[in-house]
Formats: structure tokens, sequence, C-alpha cells
């Protein structure tokens, strides 16, 4: 594969629930090494395209590509190769509270490789320490603060070593000022792991600080992209209602 060609090919895939149409011919590819972010409203699809993306779900037409691959016609074993590549952290965490920080960072180690006690107890030490946790491993997550089981969440997810990463709204329910704590991290992150990162969030600052190109979903499909300094100067009238958070605009106004 060459550096021009992406990681990630989402190609005009349509998805209808109940005869509902959530995706509409939804486009974007993701190249290696870059940061992408998609923005949009509550309801417009986004965590409707991550599951695409990881092979969770499948269009009702069109195609995802991951390194070349259509996960559209693989059978559910090349599935779970493909999704060995992936590391994802999900809103809030979505930690097993049954299980101390050390066993569900531990959990996919154990079920994915053949590593030993040893082995996993100095990968969990490390994924950790990537995500500035330090001393927490015999916790629960009732035991921590809501920073910090996302950070947890974020080691696990990394556990792999996956070449991409999916962020599914990291900074949902966090105030200010952790909220930036996590989108330094995430930055980080992406410039020491290397990988191919997509979030979705409708927090323009965090989104803004972690992402190379931000793209806007909207009535299922990317109504723009671009780096973040050319989304902020987008004329668009639905884009300029989102960024600037006001209530009166085409985003509130009735669908056709």
């Amino acid at each position: 594969m060459t550096s021009n060609e992406p990681v990630i090919s989402i190609q005009n895939i349509h998805k209808s629930f109940g005869g509902k149409e959530v995706l509409k011919g939804l486009s974007i590819d993701v190249y290696r090494g870059e940061s992408v972010v998609i923005v949009g409203g509550s309801g417009t699809g986004k965590s409707v395209m991550l599951k695409h993306i990881i092979g969770l779900m499948q269009p009702d037409s069109g195609h995802v590509y991951v390194e070349g691959h259509d996960l559209c016609c693989m059978k559910s074993y090349e599935l779970n190769q493909i999704r060995k590549r992936f590391g994802m952290a999900f809103q809030e965490g979505a930690l097993f509270d049954s299980m101390s920080v050390f066993e569900n960072i531990a959990f996919p180690l154990r079920r994915h490789t053949k590593m030993t006690e040893t082995e996993i107890q100095t990968r969990v030490e490390e994924c950790l320490d990537q995500v500035h946790l330090i001393g927490v491993e015999s916790k629960r997550p009732s035991e921590l603060s809501g920073g910090m089981r996302r950070r947890v969440g974020f080691a696990r997810a990394i556990s792999l070593k996956p070449e991409i990463l999916l962020f599914d709204e990291p900074t949902t329910g966090l105030d200010p000022v952790i909220s930036d704590v996590i989108a330094e991290l995430i930055r980080e992150m992406d410039e020491t792991l290397h990988t191919t990162t997509v979030s979705i969030t409708h927090d323009m600052t965090v989104a803004f600080k972690i992402a190379d190109r931000v793209a806007m979903l909207h009535r299922g499909h990317i109504i723009e992209q671009g780096t973040p300094e050319e989304f902020q100067a987008s004329p668009n009238p639905i884009v300029r209602q989102f960024i600037e958070g006001r209530a009166w605009g085409p985003l509130t106004e009735s669908p056709d």
C-alpha cells in the first residue's frame, strides 16, 4: 500500500433502521497517521458510522474498506482478524464494573494473545503509563473519577498495540478542564503511538485540538471537511451554526 492510499475508505454507504435512513451515501477516506474527527448533532449517525468502520454493522449498500479489504464481503473469522488492528474507546469508558483496572486492561490480552501473566503484567503497566495513570491497578471503576475511567478505557484500547484507534465521544459528561486533559492525551497518543485515529464528538473545542481534519456529518452524509482552520472558516450556514452553538438556523429548522 502506498502512502497516498487510504487506510479506511467509506464509499457511498446507506443504512436504514425501521424504515428510517440514517446514513445516506456517506463517503470519507482516512489516511495513515491521520487524526480525523467526525462532528455532528445527536442522532446524525456518527456512532453508526463507527460501527461500520469496525465491521459491527454492514451497510444496506456501499462499501467499507480497511487496508484495501472490503468488510462487506468478509466471513466472521476474517472480520475478527481485521478488528485486531483496531482499538476502540467507548463512551464513558465502558469498563467491566466487576473487574479491577488491571483485569479490565488485561482482558483483551488474555483473550487474544498467548502472553504469559508476567508479560501481561508488564503490558498493563506500559498502557497505564501511556495514559498517565500509575498505581490504580487494584481499584474498581466505581472508585475512579470520570476522567480516570476514560483513561483506563484508553489504556485497554491500546493494549493490543492497534494500528487504528476509534474514540466514541471521548469527553461526554466531563467538565471543560478534564475534557482538555483528555484531548491533550489523545493528541499525545497519536504522536507517540503513530496510529491512524477516527474520533466522533460534538465538542468543538476538543475536535479542533485533536484533529488533523474535521468532517461534519449532517442528514446522513458529509457536508464539509477540512483542517481545523479551514473548518472554522467555512461559510456553510449549517457548519457556522454548529460551531457557534446558536439556537436558530438551518440545524433547527424542520427537515424537508
